[in-house]
């Protein structure tokens, strides 16, 4: 295996032990961690592919999801120090692009939104935390350091350094982040109720203006 790949695995077992307090040793990461066994075979498969080896990286994909519950297209490209915590679930189409130092959770789709050809599925900067379940579809790019909230269905581009919550996805212009850059799920307000609160406040302001006249 090239040098280069080898190293791609190396940074990839480190960053479980950085976001993962679970991860207690090398041989659990590699034997008991769905996210690292998907990633390191993707990364054999996609080399394939790269070469123009027919057939076996697509197998190799087959394979992978049956074993590990994530579905990886051997053609997406993926930046490094991919973290993908738990992992059942994901589903990452053939022309996904994610940078590096990305952090997936289970259940995330980076999906296409119909039979189109050419480039279908997200574009993902560097340092994106996806929360469970969140579905991000079409030929949309998200920006560097944005954060997606669990459950939210993106389907237009993203801004570098925003929060995403909801269906669809709406930015959220707060910093919901704690002191080690950590998405927190339970701060995230409902963008609907912040609509629903700014236009209460906004007939209030009428109310109040018409009772002066």
């Amino acid at each position: 295996m090239h040098f280069r790949t080898l190293s791609k695995i190396k940074d990839d077992i480190k960053v479980i032990y950085e976001n993962d307090p679970a991860a207690n040793n090398i041989f659990e990461v590699i034997f008991c961690y769905p996210g690292f066994q998907a990633l390191m075979f993707h990364r054999f498969a996609n080399k394939l592919k790269r070469i123009g080896v027919p057939f076996l990286p697509r197998y190799i994909s087959y394979l992978t999801r049956i074993i590990t519950g994530i579905e990886i297209h051997p053609s997406a490209t993926i930046g490094e120090r991919l973290f993908i915590d738990h992992g059942e679930g994901v589903v990452i189409g053939e022309t996904s692009v994610i940078g590096d130092d990305a952090i997936i959770y289970q259940q995330v789709t980076l999906g296409g939104t119909g039979k189109e050809h050419g480039k279908r599925h997200p574009t993902i900067g560097n340092n994106v935390v996806i929360g469970a379940g969140a579905k991000i579809l079409g030929n949309i790019t998200i920006g560097d350091h944005v954060r997606i909230g669990a459950g939210s269905v993106v389907v237009n581009d993203v801004p570098d350094n925003c929060t995403v919550v909801g269906i669809p996805g709406r930015i959220v212009k707060q910093k919901l982040e704690d002191e080690n850059g950590t998405l927190m799920h339970n701060r995230i307000p409902d963008p609907i109720t912040c609509e629903l609160n700014r236009l209460k406040a906004e007939v209030a302001d009428l109310q109040e203006k018409v009772n002066n006249l």
